[in-house]
């Protein structure tokens, strides 16, 4: 599936070049203002917007605020286009969260760049939270709304982790959230379902007790939440490229070389 990006302006011959330019490489929603805006975001799955600062309604200013105070949606990257070239109208837009600003008449090329570096920094941050046994998913990409949201998850899970059957319905209720808005949010900021999330949480806590070296390999799968030492190795090794003892063993050699 393409990224979906929403373009918000309230001149329609804007909205049509910027659908035309960019939906060889994109799914476009479109909207008039910041209101029309916040509802397609609350309906659709959304990685990044587009959008004019001068609008009737809600101005982009507004709507960029209330996207990046709104855990729900503060991880979509925000471009602001404008034709104020001031630099006290720029450090308002940055000031309020917005990723970038792009003065109009702006560019093809310059948009095409800011766009897919926006979505690309996000895809190498969530892969790498992925893939690295001891990264929790804090950098500076997220906003202090999704920093708070992943702080509460983290926690929500880390509480639970022993809780064999662990899961979404679970953890939506722990969380105060709705299913589906739980879903969305983690798969927009992590890349991963909530069972995916669970279980990788699992294996990083589990990568944190075989470092510290305190505990053996049968007693850190049930403290973390595996039914059984097998059924963890399996999910260890498949994540992370090594077995639990290997993972071990690789510690106790940086260790001695300290």
């Amino acid at each position: 599936m393409l990224p979906s990006i929403l373009v918000v302006d309230d001149n329609e011959e804007i909205l049509d070049l910027l659908e035309r330019s960019l939906n060889s490489k994109y799914t476009i929603l479109k909207a008039e203002d910041g209101e029309q805006a916040l509802n397609i975001l609350s309906k659709e799955a959304i990685n990044l917007v587009i959008s004019d600062v001068m609008m009737p309604v809600m101005d982009g200013f507004e709507l960029c605020k209330k996207i990046k105070s709104n855990f729900e949606y503060s991880h979509i990257p925000v471009i602001l286009l404008t034709a104020k070239n001031t630099i006290q109208s720029k450090v308002e837009g940055l000031e309020l969260g917005a990723d970038a600003y792009i003065e109009k008449p702006f560019s093809k090329e310059h948009l095409h760049a800011q766009i897919a570096s926006l979505i690309s920094n996000r895809n190498i941050i969530r892969d790498f939270f992925a893939s690295s046994p001891l990264v929790h998913i804090k950098t500076p990409e997220h906003s202090k709304a999704d920093e708070r949201f992943l702080a509460e998850l983290n926690n929500a899970i880390c509480s639970n982790i022993d809780d064999v059957d662990l899961d979404v319905n679970k953890l939506a209720k722990i969380m105060n959230m709705s299913r589906i808005t739980l879903y969305r949010k983690i798969k927009a900021v992590s890349v991963l379902t909530p069972i995916e999330l669970i279980n990788i949480t699992r294996l990083k806590k589990a990568a944190e007790l075989l470092a510290e070296g305190e505990y053996k390999i049968y007693e850190i799968s049930y403290m973390v939440g595996f039914s059984s030492q097998s059924n963890f190795s399996r999910n260890f090794q498949k994540h992370f490229n090594l077995t639990p003892r290997e993972y071990v063993t690789s510690k106790q050699a940086e260790r001695n070389k300290q």
